[in-house]
């Protein structure tokens, strides 16, 4: 009996190596995306109209972009962001699924008063953050922004397309 274990074990061994090659091969040719700017973008604080952040801007506002979103990149520079623009203003839910970095996520209604921000959501994770309110956009950029720059609900958002 042991001299069939032995060889079952090992050969279950070398088939789970394959399989983890085939798997790391298969991760590797996933094309990381890069940053297109489309765009600029400015956080303002509401008590006073000072503007606290300048970013360039990509855009979602298809299907495809907004269900990738940051997915498959490895980082993001802290000048830059996503801006999700939806047609309906409604209580609305991300995730974290395929994204690689940390993000604050800022909801924004369509007076493009900020709603709520959630801080420092966790990468890969697929668990839904919801927003506070209903939202028209969404703002998505490297975690820990938005308190360095010290906005909170009800400040603003403006942008530009280019």
């Amino acid at each position: 009996m042991k001299r069939i274990w032995i060889p079952l074990v090992l050969a279950a061994f070398i088939g789970l190596s394959e399989g983890c090659k085939e798997k790391t091969q298969s991760q590797s040719l996933t094309k990381e995306v890069t940053f297109t700017k489309e765009g600029e973008l400015v956080l303002i604080k509401n008590e006073n109209d000072s503007i606290v952040a300048n970013l360039e801007i990509e855009i979602a506002d298809d299907d495809y972009q907004t269900r990738t979103g940051l997915m498959y990149r490895k980082s993001m520079d802290n000048d830059k962001g996503m801006l999700f623009i939806f047609d309906e203003e409604v209580k609305r839910g991300f995730y974290m699924k395929n994204t690689e970095f940390a993000l604050d996520i800022i909801y924004i209604n369509s007076d493009k008063k900020i709603v709520n921000i959630a801080k420092n959501a966790v990468p890969f994770n697929t668990t839904t953050i919801p927003s506070e309110g209903p939202a028209k956009y969404v703002l998505e950029v490297n975690a820990g922004l938005s308190d360095k720059w010290g906005i909170k609900k009800g400040d603003l958002v403006d942008w530009t397309r280019q």
